[in-house]
């Protein structure tokens, strides 16, 4: 029998193919490990801002339509999470997607992040997408990053 490395795992998602991929291997190294799951969405309110420039609606209408989004996306993965017999809290918040990460897995003593290898923004970096690598170097806890597989839309 193998010792429990890890309890708490958290999966931040956007929603991206990326982030569901990551949430997938997630569920299945929760599952290993009989670990609690956290899912976390942020509603990234500087994105909220840019789109208000170019769109008629208040930034509250925004807002409000990502967390609709969020609230979606952390139900379905929800529901195939505990599917598997797992153990998944689920928060959608506004913030800085990175601090709020960072934040969420500080306070919530999570001891793995698993998340998706581009998300949201796939061409502001070359090689791992600002947030992600912000996470990797100021989360409390070891992170893995998910690379999107062609086949990241199956169901295990």
């Amino acid at each position: 029998m193998h010792d429990r490395i890890f309890r708490h795992v958290l999966i931040p998602t956007d929603g991206s193919d990326a982030s569901l991929a990551a949430a997938r291997l997630a569920f299945s190294v929760a599952h290993a490990f009989d670990a609690h799951v956290d899912l976390l969405f942020v509603i990234d309110l500087q994105l909220c801002e840019e789109l208000r420039r170019f769109d008629a609606r208040e930034f509250e209408e925004i807002q409000h339509e990502l967390l609709d989004r969020g609230e979606r996306v952390v139900g379905v993965l929800r529901d195939q999470g505990e599917r598997r017999g797992l153990s998944i809290t689920t928060e959608v918040r506004p913030g800085d997607p990175f601090e709020e990460i960072v934040a969420h897995a500080s306070d919530r003593g999570a001891d793995l992040i698993v998340m998706g290898h581009v998300g949201r923004r796939p061409h502001t970096r070359v090689l791992l997408g600002s947030v992600a690598e912000r996470v990797l170097e100021f989360a409390p806890c070891p992170v893995m990053i998910v690379k999107q597989t062609a086949d990241a839309s199956a169901d295990d």
